[in-house]
């Protein structure tokens, strides 16, 4: 296969490193009697003592390129780990009898990798794939452009060199492969909606991805990287984050501790705040003190925020989040505001084909969703839900700002999707076609004028 980046280095060499790929095992490993620091280290780009550089790592103006290699032995390690975990073989799409067949709430194998950026190496990053639908079905399809993510201190224990070894301040981070969405853009201007409209989300940003599985480096195309909740998003927004940090699978329906992955504070087995939270929401001082009710709730919850959250989440159309998945968000117990709502996943938001994203009004809600039905069944909540969809499409969500936001993110990803710097296919895209990419723009145009539409008929 042409290397496209080497090509590419040509037109952007102050940004873009050459890939070479004349790497091999042995390039993978740090010298036993090699001390610390190791080749390429420094404070700045290797180490823990540095705040996390956002300006460098989630650069918004130009797509980043990274090389990561791996051994072929490490590359049949994952392959043998995602049969046991999820029963099904690289490409084949046939179930094995080992695994059960589906997705896993276990996370798949760690692996050490080299990670190259800007010609500078980092040592025995773990890798790991990621995900529930996105890597099952790209798993079954053979799809190398898979979901996954990176734990630069993972193997500081068996090689103590790479001690708190972080990426520019940042120990862990996710790249999304774009899954499901032919724009390659739903992930980053998700995201990026969110915290126009005050509501705090991860940090994203593109990167130009090459991976050697084994046998040399292979172009993988544009990902989104995306910060991770529990290292830095939360800190950057709260400040020291002291409480608790939850990735739920909840409805809210009833408490159970195995649906609330704890992120941090693992060693004390506290869940009082969500069990707290659940039991109120689901009280019969719903019913017969509406008042105190939402007073005691608001002790334990931030329900202003969640509210504005939904009112977003259902204005821009995301389906796969609360209400028809009881995953993709986070929780963080803040000091002042209590739980408070992350979002998390939106590379299937701004978009309703084929989906049964929720309705503005909400009128297709169970009691099964009681965060939202029990909420918008409250008329104070209503009337802020009300007020938030209205101001969200009148100051954020307007037609301007966001075609202007889309054209920006695909013209600048484009020519590492069709050429000159990139062009992804066969077996290393997320693309149902490369010819599907183009038109894609139009489309978020159109989800837009359709959603303000749909927005004028519910308030009016």
């Amino acid at each position: 296969m042409i290397n496209l980046f080497r090509i590419g280095s040509l037109f952007l060499s102050a940004v873009l490193f050459s890939c070479d790929s004349g790497i091999n095992d042995t390039d993978n490993a740090i010298p036993e009697d090699i001390n610390f620091p190791v080749p390429d280290w420094t404070e700045a780009t290797h180490g823990k003592s540095n705040d996390p550089d956002y300006s460098i790592v989630f650069n918004q103006t130009q797509v980043n390129s990274v090389e990561i290699v791996m051994t072929a032995s490490d590359w049949t390690t994952i392959r043998e780990d995602m049969v046991e975990k999820i029963g099904y073989t690289f490409g084949s799409g046939n179930v094995t009898t080992a695994g059960p067949g589906g997705f896993t709430s276990e996370d798949p194998v760690y692996v050490p990798v080299s990670l190259k950026f800007n010609g500078i190496e980092w040592y025995k990053v773990g890798f790991r794939l990621k995900g529930n639908s996105s890597l099952s079905s790209s798993w079954r399809a053979g799809i190398y452009k898979l979901p996954f993510r990176l734990k630069f201190d993972e193997y500081e224990d068996t090689y103590p060199q790479i001690t708190d070894q972080r990426f520019y301040g940042f120990k862990e981070l996710s790249m999304s492969p774009g899954a499901k969405d032919n724009s390659l853009i739903r992930e980053k201007v998700g995201a990026d909606i969110f915290r126009m409209a005050g509501i705090p989300a991860a940090q994203t940003s593109f990167y130009a991805v090459s991976i050697d599985f084994g046998e040399g480096l292979t172009y993988c195309g544009v990902y989104t990287m995306v910060e991770v909740i529990d290292d830095t998003m939360v800190d950057h927004f709260y400040g020291a984050a002291t409480g608790n940090i939850y990735k739920p699978e909840s409805t809210f329906k009833s408490f159970s501790a195995s649906e609330f992955e704890k992120k941090n504070n693992e060693a004390e087995n506290d869940y009082s705040d969500v069990e707290n939270t659940i039991a109120l929401l689901n009280s019969t001082l719903r019913t017969t003190n509406a008042p105190q009710w939402r007073s005691s709730l608001e002790d334990l919850f931030n329900v202003d925020h969640f509210v504005k959250w939904l009112a977003v989440n259902n204005t821009i159309e995301n389906w796969d989040t609360y209400g028809n998945m009881a995953h993709n968000y986070y929780l963080y117990n803040d000091q002042d505001k209590g739980l408070t709502w992350i979002p998390w996943d939106h590379n299937e938001s701004l978009t309703s084909t084929g989906r049964n994203a929720l309705s503005l009004p909400l009128s297709g809600i169970t009691g099964n969703w009681p965060l939202i039905r029990y909420v918008i069944d409250d008329p104070v909540y209503l009337e802020a839900y009300k007020a938030y969809v209205e101001e969200f499409t009148g100051n954020t969500f307007t037609t301007e700002k966001m075609n202007a936001l889309f054209e920006y993110h695909h013209n600048l990803i484009s020519p590492y999707v069709s050429g000159p710097l990139g062009i992804e296919q066969g077996k290393y895209t997320q693309l149902s076609a490369t010819s599907a990419f183009p038109g894609t723009l139009s489309e978020l145009k159109q989800h837009v004028t359709k959603r303000r539409q749909a927005v004028d008929e519910y308030l009016n």
